[in-house]
């Protein structure tokens, strides 16, 4: 098993390779450009998981916060050829660790497929859950 390390350092994203995944393999982000993806990454903290020995990038994840009263996670991605190997438990301890720094005291998330991760990092149901709402411009 190759060693793996994570990092915090935005200049070390693959930005065409996190295009690719998210844009192609992720529900929530199904077709969106890569210029979006680029302003996204651009004005969010961001994390990577590496194969330490090629420098090849195996997982994704991005912040958007203050930096002081609140997160949202986002874009949570491990590439498909390298799941079950622990990276998205790497991925979220280093993300967690972060976010603790900074002393954020409250982050959200939406996921429909990995509670069972989350939850191992401190996620857990919204307690209020109707008092959330969302706002879709887009939305018909």
């Amino acid at each position: 098993m190759a060693p793996y390390v994570f990092s915090s350092s935005a200049d070390r994203l693959d930005r065409a390779l996190v295009h690719r995944w998210l844009s192609t393999l992720a529900y929530w982000a199904e077709g969106r450009s890569r210029a979006t993806q680029d302003a996204a990454i651009d004005a969010s903290r961001n994390y990577g998981v590496y194969d330490e020995e090629t420098g090849a990038q195996l997982a994704y994840a991005r912040v958007v916060t203050d930096g002081a009263t609140f997160a949202w996670l986002c874009d949570v991605f491990v590439d498909p050829d390298a799941r079950g190997a622990g990276l998205g438990k790497l991925l979220m301890a280093g993300v967690a660790a972060d976010l603790d720094a900074l002393g954020v005291p409250r982050t959200l998330l939406a996921t429909s497929d990995a509670h069972g991760l989350y939850r191992q990092y401190g996620f857990v149901d919204l307690p209020e859950p109707a008092k959330y709402l969302v706002r879709r411009p887009d939305a018909s």
